[in-house]
């Protein structure tokens, strides 16, 4: 009996190394290689906010940062977040509540609020003032909305000097109070002296672009997306133009701040892929037609979204993209941050992207994100001025 169990300790040890091993040593479906990347900070993590917009125009200008020679810094996220919501608060009365108050926001927040009340490090200012050491902001955003909304109610019959105060109070019981003056690396500073100082950044340098069909290309228009609370304007170019921008950018060696929409079933965060497969061309190509001829739509997508190999992707058009967004299946639902350009093993382009969802998938927080996904499911980017190809800028105005 004895030998028996030894001898079966030893199969079963000896079946979970092998198993481990084939674990280990099973290749990844899609092999990137890096063909241009740029300098960037350590992955963050929002967790349970909506917060992306601030991590990811942070992580944006941290890396600007990094190209000018600055040294590396960890901006801190809350100092944007708490004054676009001082902002938000006074537009809100504005607009007596007809204005998305809730946690999102665009990347000119977070430029307009540097530009407006400067900047601090992470270390000065965290925002975590409420118990927890990740950000978790459902309680935090709801009390927000609920003062607001009796605010505008307007009780009394006339707004008293009291609410934005109150307001304020708020933002420093969960958030901590201002720093007016602190000290970083043996210096003091104020946050508008670090700013313009420290960083080096001057918001007048970046600008916002998309490309839609709904306004003339080459011409500035509000983007109609309720996270754009500011009304913030982009330029509008030709899809064309717009992969011309974010290749140029990388290539100089700048990055891109993304934002756009993650919802489709093409963005693997487990595989660290973001495609857009060409089902129609599945359906007829080689073998794959005796694997998706009459198979339920559900099945198809079993096998389209398995991310077992690379797929032929879909033709991506400036009508195609535009039907998406006027039928809100492209929405402004995530901010992420391209910092290089790659291609799979198959030659395909994809571009690097820094997420803010920690480093829990298989590229340690980043995602390879096709040219196809790009230009399907971007509503639009920040970029320095400078990268603008100069035949684009004539036509811009810039």
């Amino acid at each position: 009996m004895k030998k028996l169990l030894v001898l079966f300790f030893f199969m079963v040890a000896g079946y979970v190394l092998y198993s481990q091993d084939t674990k280990e040593t099973k290749k990844p479906a899609y092999e990137f290689e890096i063909v241009k990347e740029v300098k960037t900070t350590p992955v963050k993590n929002q967790f349970r906010s909506g917060t992306c917009w601030s991590f990811s125009a942070l992580s944006f200008l941290e890396s600007e940062m990094l190209r000018m020679g600055k040294p590396e810094v960890n901006l801190s996220e809350a100092w944007i977040i708490r004054h676009a919501y001082s902002d938000k608060a006074v537009e809100y009365v504005r607009w007596h509540g007809h204005l998305n108050f809730a946690g999102g926001g665009g990347f000119h927040d977070v430029t307009h609020t540097i530009k407006k009340y400067g900047i601090v490090p992470e270390e000065i200012y965290s925002g975590l003032n409420y118990g927890t050491e990740k950000y978790v902001h459902g309680e935090f955003d709801a009390v927000l909305k609920g003062y607001m909304d009796q605010v505008i109610l307007n009780k009394n019959k006339e707004l008293s000097t009291a609410w934005h105060r109150g307001f304020e109070g708020i933002l420093d019981a969960y958030f901590g109070e201002k720093p007016e003056k602190f000290t970083y690396k043996g210096k003091e500073y104020t946050p508008q002296t670090f700013a313009a100082e420290y960083t080096g950044i001057n918001p007048d340098d970046y600008i916002e672009i998309s490309s839609f069909t709904h306004h003339p290309y080459y011409e500035q228009f509000i983007l109609e997306v309720p996270d754009n609370w500011m009304y913030g304007t982009v330029y509008n170019v030709t899809l064309e133009d717009f992969i011309e921008i974010i290749d140029n950018s990388i290539n100089k060696g700048y990055s891109v701040a993304w934002g756009g929409d993650v919802s489709e079933k093409g963005f693997s965060w487990k595989n660290g892929v973001a495609i857009v497969p060409d089902a129609e061309y599945e359906e007829t190509s080689g073998t794959d037609k005796e694997r998706l001829t009459g198979l339920t739509t559900k099945e198809k997508n079993e096998i389209l979204y398995s991310f077992e190999r690379p797929l032929k992707e879909l033709d991506i058009t400036a009508e195609l993209r535009q039907k998406e967004f006027d039928n809100y299946k492209t929405t402004d639902d995530h901010g992420m941050h391209i910092v290089g350009i790659a291609k799979d093993q198959m030659g395909n382009k994809f571009y690097k992207v820094k997420n803010s969802w920690d480093i829990d998938n298989p590229y340690q927080g980043y995602i390879f994100m096709s040219e196809a996904f790009i230009k399907f499911k971007v509503t639009d980017i920040m970029v320095h001025k400078d990268v603008i190809p100069a035949k684009i800028t004539k036509k811009l105005g810039l």
